[in-house]
């Protein structure tokens, strides 16, 4: 997740690459002005040559186009910011269940809460790596015993199984009569939202945008950048590739962003910053344990918080 400097000069806003989209277009965007600038001077070359369109096609495709990408950026950043709420209410979720660990069983030893209070931790990073696809072993292993570690590491859904665990774990202090029905009640609510956090990720992350749909606005996008030059080279003479440039760095640009937060659990600069949560929530957890050696949230590096 890019993070925004506190003051935004022009200069900033107009020249920077960070946490732009230019470094995915910028080749689609150059060739479409050396077309432009092809065509500019065939145009100039052979005047009859029937190079020119008018303006009745972009007219035509400009309004559909937009459209298509207004909805499906839409769509896009809908799924982003319902990723965000979701890893927002995990965060809540896990504080909640922490501050009930250490406050509600009847003496329950120190490491017995710490215990139940870093799986909280682990399930966080067991979840963002399962979203990401990247091998969970060494956090889990950070935070939990070295057998309950090995075992998860060969789950095929290592946050869910770490799931099961949580709630068993809760269900044996009411075994053990260090909690009574009511509040294992309100524990289990919350186990339950940790378990609705974990649908909706896996739902957003399992089902994307239907690839037909992706498809059909690739290509209008293309075919309307390829129209250009041939539409504007009439009346804009010499200005066309400059005009070309601008208008295909718009149109692409919207396109490869969609593609970007489409799936937000990703590594890319657009996408959410699990890493930095997953350390907020080490952080929140470990200071409700009353623990003093926290570690430090994590920093942007290059103005990218990951």
């Amino acid at each position: 997740m890019v993070i925004h400097p506190t003051s935004r000069p022009l200069s900033l806003m107009l020249f920077t690459l960070r946490g732009s989209i230019v470094p995915a277009i910028w080749k689609r965007v150059v060739g479409m002005m050396l077309l432009a600038v092809l065509m500019v001077g065939l145009e100039r070359r052979l005047p009859h040559a029937g190079v020119d369109l008018g303006a009745v096609p972009l007219t035509l495709m400009g309004l559909t186009l937009a459209i298509f990408l207004g909805f499906r950026n839409n769509v896009a950043y809908e799924r982003w910011w319902e990723a965000r709420t979701l890893w927002g209410e995990l965060l809540i979720v896990l504080r909640n269940l922490a501050r009930q660990t250490c406050s509600l069983p009847d003496d329950l030893p120190r490491e017995q809460q710490r215990l139940r209070v870093h799986r909280l931790i682990a399930f966080a990073h067991a979840l963002r790596h399962q979203l990401r696809g990247t091998p969970a072993a060494e956090d889990l292993s950070r935070w939990l015993p070295a057998a309950e570690a090995a075992a998860l590491a060969h789950s095929p859904n290592p946050p869910n199984a770490l799931l099961g665990s949580i709630g068993e774990s809760y269900a044996q202090l009411r075994r053990e009569h260090r909690l009574d029905s009511i509040l294992l009640a309100g524990i289990d609510a919350q186990v339950s939202r940790m378990s609705y956090v974990l649908g909706g990720c896996e739902r957003i992350h399992g089902t994307p945008i239907p690839f037909a749909y992706i498809l059909l606005l690739h290509r209008t996008v293309y075919m309307y950048c390829l129209l250009l030059p041939f539409c504007l080279v009439s009346s804009v003479g010499w200005l066309t590739p400059l005009m070309v440039g601008v208008l295909s760095y718009t149109f692409f640009g919207l396109d490869a962003l969609g593609d970007q937060i489409e799936n937000p659990f990703e590594r890319l600069p657009n996408d959410l910053a699990l890493d930095a949560m997953c350390r907020t929530i080490e952080i929140s957890l470990g200071e409700l344990l009353g623990e003093q050696e926290l570690p430090a949230p994590l920093q942007p590096v290059d103005g990218v918080l990951l």
